[in-house]
Parts: C-alpha cells; sequence; structure tokens
C-alpha cells in the first residue's frame, strides 16, 4: 500500500523521533510513531491544520508497505488513544488505520518503527511541496465569481 507524509525537508527519517518528543493525536510523548495518510490530499490538508509556516521547506513523500493495517476502532479520541497504546507497547503488526476526522473518506495510518518489519520499509521517495504554491489565488477566479 503507498503511505503519503507531509513534512519538513529535514525530517524525513521513518524513526517517530519527532512523535516521540511531542506526542501525536493518538500516540503518547515518549513512544516512536510515523502518521502517514492514505491519500496524498489528505497529507496535505492535514498539515494545513496546523497553520504551516510558509518558510519552512516541505517536502511530499510516499512509500511503499507491503502489509494491511489493523484497524483501530473509532470509539472516540480517548478509546483510540488506548488502542494504539495497548498496540505499540505489544508491537503486534506494523501498521495501524484510523479514519480520518478531517476527510472521512481516507485513513490516518500509523507505523510502528519499533516492530520487527519496519526495517523494511522503503525510505520516502520525496518532491519539493509549497503551500504558496498550491494555495496561491486561481487565475480563473475572478471570471468564475463574476468580478
Amino acid at each position: 500500500m503507498r503511505l503519503w507524509r507531509l513534512t519538513r525537508a529535514d525530517e524525513t527519517g521513518l524513526d517517530g523521533a519527532g512523535t516521540s518528543r511531542h506526542g501525536g493525536r493518538y500516540s503518547p510523548r515518549g513512544a516512536p510513531v510515523v502518521n502517514f495518510a492514505s491519500e496524498a490530499g489528505l497529507a496535505v490538508l492535514i498539515a494545513l491544520r496546523y497553520e504551516p509556516d510558509p518558510a519552512v521547506d516541505y517536502v511530499l513523500g510516499w512509500t511503499e508497505v507491503d502489509a494491511t493495517p489493523e484497524r483501530i476502532p473509532a470509539d472516540g479520541d480517548d478509546a483510540i488513544r488506548a488502542w494504539v497504546s495497548g498496540w505499540l507497547e505489544e508491537r503486534r503488526s506494523l501498521l495501524a488505520a484510523v479514519r480520518s476526522q478531517v476527510l472521512p473518506e481516507a485513513d490516518v495510518v500509523l507505523l510502528n518503527p519499533l516492530h520487527p518489519e519496519a526495517d523494511h520499509v522503503a525510505p520516502l521517495v520525496t518532491r519539493p511541496f509549497s503551500f504558496a504554491e498550491c494555495l496561491h489565488t486561481p487565475p480563473m477566479l475572478a471570471r468564475y465569481s463574476g468580478a
């Protein structure tokens, strides 16, 4: 399965160091996790929610993972966090997925970098990404808005 990630250009490692330092929406501080999106657009939307810094060099990246994620029961954030904590401690599978709150048609996919199969996950293939370039005023806006 192809997994997507929008990240700073200097943070493309799949070691979960950032999430370990700061915690994640569904993972506790101190636990390494790599957060992915099932769709490229979802990766961008999630990053956009956190008011990205336009001066930062971002990259949009993807990797292929030959694994099927466990489905995380979507019973509210507290229950999801408890489930993810147990999943991480047990290292029972490489991937776990939960329906995105931003785009319910897609998934947030968590990768456990401490799982034995994590060493086989290929590094991200990346390209530069600029919020300014993708969110500029469309040239046809005035025509379609009647201005």
